[in-house]
């Protein structure tokens, strides 16, 4: 081979192998920065500030936007509401706010609505980074008469209409905040939290996962591993999965993601699949978990429950374990985290 072929292929396995450093630096500079939070006085608190606005004395907070969050096949419509509270009504991550509708109480007139509570969906920064705003995800409840199959205006939820009706600008009656049975443990920033969640309730796990992978925290460098189950009707009702999936890109050792579609996806019996049964395909894993320290959260609706825990029990029959037993020493080590509506 003469020195004008070897001299070629020594320059082509050199641009070759700069072409490879380029792009793995590509690669690299693709995961996103994290974003700078402030005020950073609210990592000092030792304590979650707790009712600071009770029903009597409510706080006024501003309305900033109203989102749809699900697409046109989803039933029903779910909606992202950023409320403007002016850094007056802080909160920890996992807590919620309660709402007070406009209007009288029908069961009781002259009085004002019964306070409804909602987990928030956000940061203690808010959603511009500032610790001035808070996020709901709410579902718009609507009642359909059991005869005709048709909805019933008469009934529809007054709390979540209001919010989903809302428009920036308009007002709203804020109490709270409320709850430390969903705090993000983080005395240990690499433990593993397992977070198991039907519709609107990842609100508080959409939180957690800012605080671990899109903020820049100086108190809090999560390290550990997030592993989130999100059970929802189909593609179009995922709540918030062009974030999740970011995550999972850019943070694959650090962050799981599993979806259970039931009007899209099997179980492997050949049913519906739901949350608990996404469980148990991975229930040996998920034991050996809990088995090391992990801490498992469940939001959504109080139906949901039945279901996981017939599976876990069986699951843990199975293992030759007493899931009694294990149940009562998950709530003693503080790992069992339950906030369902």
């Amino acid at each position: 081979m003469d020195c004008f072929v070897i001299c070629k292929l020594e320059e082509q396995a050199f641009i070759n192998k700069n072409q490879f450093k380029v792009m793995s630096m590509s690669v690299q500079q693709a995961v996103r920065s994290k974003i700078p939070v402030q005020p950073l006085e609210l990592e000092n608190a030792n304590e979650p500030p707790l009712n600071l606005y009770k029903p009597k004395e409510p706080y006024t907070a501003t309305i900033v936007s109203v989102e749809r969050l699900v697409g046109p096949k989803a039933p029903g419509e779910t909606c992202h509401i950023v409320i403007d509270h002016g850094g007056n009504v802080p909160y920890w991550e996992g807590q919620s706010y309660g709402i007070i509708p406009p209007g009288e109480n029908p069961k009781k007139p002259g009085s004002p609505h019964n306070v409804r509570l909602y987990s928030i969906a956000s940061t203690r920064y808010g959603d511009s980074f500032d610790g001035k705003t808070a996020s709901l995800c709410v579902r718009r409840a609507v009642y359909y008469d059991p005869e005709t199959g048709k909805e019933d205006p008469s009934k529809k939820g007054i709390c979540s209409n209001f919010l989903c009706n809302s428009k920036p600008g308009d007002k709203i009656q804020l109490t709270g905040p409320s709850g430390k049975i969903m705090l993000l443990p983080e005395d240990d920033p690499n433990a593993t939290h397992i977070m198991i969640a039907t519709g609107t309730g990842v609100a508080p796990f959409r939180g957690y996962l800012r605080r671990m992978f899109m903020e820049a925290v100086t108190t809090y460098k999560f390290g550990g591993l997030a592993w989130l189950f999100l059970g929802v009707a189909n593609t179009d009702s995922l709540l918030y999965d062009e974030e999740f999936s970011s995550y999972l890109k850019d943070y694959p050792d650090n962050f799981r993601y599993d979806k259970a579609l039931s009007r899209e996806q099997k179980n492997k019996n050949g049913g519906k699949m739901y949350v608990q049964d996404k469980i148990e395909e991975y229930s040996d894993e998920i034991f050996k978990l809990l088995d090391g320290g992990a801490h498992i959260y469940f939001c959504g609706l109080r139906g949901m429950m039945p279901g996981i825990q017939d599976t876990l029990k069986r699951v843990a029959e199975q293992r030759g374990e007493s899931w009694d037993a294990k149940l009562s020493q998950l709530r003693k080590n503080k790992q069992w985290h339950v906030e369902v509506y």
